[in-house]
């Protein structure tokens, strides 16, 4: 039998590198699809989330408005923390958890700290003329309605600190 020289095949031809080149982009186009509506879906407003009348507007069904949970309504509550010093590490926007101490003058330091409000939302730090007082700082915390309550009480009752997030 004669003896042949080795085939050598070079790529395939045009053909193949044009289906090749095809392929890819479709898939580059897939991927590109599904990333663009997995973020769209992620941001997208649930049905919960429609109230009264933008709900009609947006054209949620009756049952589904009925099981939204309203949203707790958020409000400003001065707070005065014992320690100015540590007000004044504070910025706009910070995230603080406020713990009420036992105050020494009310009779009650047995009992331990406890967090009234976790991880509010620092809205002012009123500069130190705006304070007279020596007995600690004033810092304004958007907290939800109910919270504002137990802040109040707190403050009256007991000394206040904050933990920086």
């Amino acid at each position: 039998m004669p003896e042949f020289a080795p085939l050598r095949v070079r790529g395939g031809g045009v053909r193949h590198r044009l289906r090749r080149a095809v392929r890819r982009r479709r898939r580059a186009v897939a991927t590109g699809l599904a990333v663009t509506a997995a973020a769209l879906a992620a941001s997208a407003p649930h049905a919960t989330e429609h109230t009264g009348a933008h709900a009609e507007a947006a054209g949620v069904p009756e049952r589904v408005r009925q099981r939204a949970v309203p949203q707790a309504e958020v409000v400003s509550a001065p707070v005065r923390i014992a320690d100015a010093a540590t007000v004044r590490l504070l910025r706009r926007g910070d995230r603080v958890d406020v713990i009420a101490s036992a105050n020494s003058s009310t009779g009650g330091g047995s009992s331990p700290a406890k967090v009234v409000a976790a991880g509010v939302r620092v809205v002012d730090v009123p500069g130190p003329g705006s304070s007279p007082s020596d007995d600690g700082a004033l810092v304004v915390l958007a907290v939800p309605r109910s919270a504002a309550a137990q802040l109040a009480g707190a403050g009256a009752t007991s000394r206040l600190a904050v933990t920086l997030w």
